[in-house]
């Protein structure tokens, strides 16, 4: 009986060798020819003239567009191999205060609630001077609007200048008289 039982095991393993191979079965494939992802030696045959590869092993056809990853600049398959060409980005806003490098360009997904300007920071509608003569203010959309005085013109000929004011004035009243 063991004899018996010990035949019908050879048959059973060695009947799916002597079958041709079906769409059930693998044929084996020379090692040169079959490799997998997690060996460390994965390469691709020669592919150079006639596609293109990305990083997750997606085929790309001479002349086709494709990005290689998420946040790559698109690349053109060429037959000479990807040629990638970074496109002219936007400029990002000074008071840009978040951007994302989820694409090809950078992108501002925030910008800052305040003004800045020389250096500084300054609250909406703020108003602050530059100079004697210059005043600015910090707009509601978060631009800097300033202004210069307009000064009259000084009835003296020695005019003056006082701290915190921005236009001369005549101290001892006006000192050039037409006549005697």
């Amino acid at each position: 009986m063991e004899t018996h039982a010990l035949s019908l095991l050879l048959i059973a393993l060695a009947t799916p060798l002597l079958l041709p191979p079906g769409p059930g079965l693998r044929q084996p494939v020379a090692g040169a020819e079959y490799s997998t992802k997690t060996d460390p030696d994965y390469e691709f045959g020669d592919y150079r003239g006639k596609w293109c590869i990305d990083d997750h092993g997606f085929v790309y056809n001479i002349g086709e567009v494709y990005f290689p990853s998420p946040t790559a600049c698109p690349c053109t398959c060429t037959v000479d191999g990807p040629v990638c060409v970074r496109p002219r980005c936007p400029r990002i806003h000074p008071r840009c205060t978040r951007i994302r490098f989820k694409a090809c360009c950078p992108v501002c997904e925030a910008m800052a609630r305040v003004c800045v300007y020389g250096g500084k920071t300054y609250r909406p509608l703020e108003e602050f001077r530059l100079s004697r003569c210059e005043r600015c203010r910090c707009e509601a959309n978060r631009e800097v609007y300033c202004s210069i005085s307009d000064c009259p013109a000084p009835h003296c000929v020695n005019p003056t200048y006082q701290p915190n004011h921005c236009c001369p004035i005549c101290k001892t009243g006006p000192n050039c008289f037409a006549g005697n």
